[in-house]
């Protein structure tokens, strides 16, 4: 009876894909990728090759996945580019849920005043000149922004910023900065708009309806995350 492989090494044109079985020793599952990517390592061109570590049902620790790399290095021009698997701590998994959940406030921010969070910010209130919201993903604010508002600040360039008055001191979106919009006279009637970085890598600030187009999946509410 053939023996059941713990490392099944697959080729691809991005590289090579390592499926590590999940039932196995972590001990064993070492000694048989030593062997299988030596054997490999033999037969392979100088060029350097990605690897892509599948780890299934298994959970390494960071020390684990660091042997893991080591021992991939130390064949000739292979390098690990990532390594995925099906589990996380509850830990990561709590930080996860705290970045995708969208935060209710009934406040008013006033001038030196900062409100952060982690995820998308419903704010039911104002922004007041002088005071500041942060979120790591979209803000949405019912009621007037005449503060600053920084959206995506871990880098989410796909964040919006949407109030029901647009009249910020500032609008960061990721990386990307803007001012206030200056078409407005005081006593305009205004609709909902949304600000939001375009295909020029610019913010655009335009009417609330446009997010169904340019973001279809801007929100979570339906079906839950």
């Amino acid at each position: 009876m053939k023996k059941f492989q713990n490392v099944t090494i697959k080729g691809t044109k991005d590289g090579l894909t390592l499926h590590l079985d999940d039932s196995c020793s972590y001990v064993e599952l070492k000694e048989e990728l030593d062997r299988k990517l030596s054997e490999s390592s033999q037969s392979r061109e100088d060029r350097l090759i990605s690897v892509h570590v599948q780890v299934g049902n298994r959970y390494l620790t960071a020390e684990q996945e660091e042997e893991v790399k080591d021992l991939v290095r130390q064949k000739k021009n292979l390098v690990v580019d990532s390594i995925s698997s099906n589990v996380m701590t509850k830990d990561e998994a709590e930080k996860i849920k705290r970045e995708n959940e969208i935060v209710p406030v009934a406040r008013i921010v006033r001038s030196g005043q900062v409100l952060q969070v982690p995820g998308d910010l419903l704010l039911v209130g104002d922004v007041n000149p002088g005071g500041t919201v942060i979120a790591g993903g979209n803000i949405f604010i019912m009621g007037a922004l005449k503060g600053t508002a920084h959206a995506g600040f871990n880098g989410d360039k796909q964040a919006i910023i949407a109030a029901s008055i647009m009249k910020p001191s500032q609008i960061r979106i990721s990386d990307c900065i803007t001012r206030a919009p200056d078409h407005y006279q005081d006593d305009e009637k205004r609709e909902m708009e949304c600000a939001y970085i375009n295909d020029l890598d610019q913010i655009t600030v335009d009417r609330l309806q446009v997010l169904m187009h340019i973001r279809p999946n801007i929100t979570r509410l339906e079906g839950g995350f």
